[in-house]
């Protein structure tokens, strides 16, 4: 299977998130390899991260978050409350009016 390129918003925004991982560490005066330690990976791949390099596995930039302390945002990207679209589309697929079933001659009490 031949892997699909990756779309420059995707990568632009991939690369984003690694030099802000990398600010986020320098500014809290963290080496790379403290960091590769607290996250359990190794120094060549925190180095792949602050890059940006798109293979780096999700565990890993979760991990970083959680070290400084905003995994929380990561938890809220797609909140399925918070999702207007998934929302409205489901909104979409209600029904105009909802009847009641009627109950079969030997049905029970519920």
């Amino acid at each position: 299977m031949i892997p699909l390129p990756i779309p420059l918003p995707v990568e632009r925004a991939i690369v984003k998130l690694g030099r802000d991982i990398s600010l986020a560490r320098r500014r809290r005066q963290l080496t790379q390899a403290s960091l590769a330690e607290r996250i359990g990976a190794s120094l060549a791949t925190v180095r792949r991260l602050e890059k940006g390099d798109p293979r780096i596995p999700l565990h890993f930039m979760a991990r970083a978050l959680h070290v400084f302390g905003e995994l929380e945002r990561l938890n809220q990207l797609l909140d399925t409350g918070e999702d207007a679209i998934g929302l409205a589309l489901m909104d979409e697929q209600l029904p105009q009016r909802v009847r009641t079933r009627k109950a079969a001659a030997h049905a029970g009490a519920l």
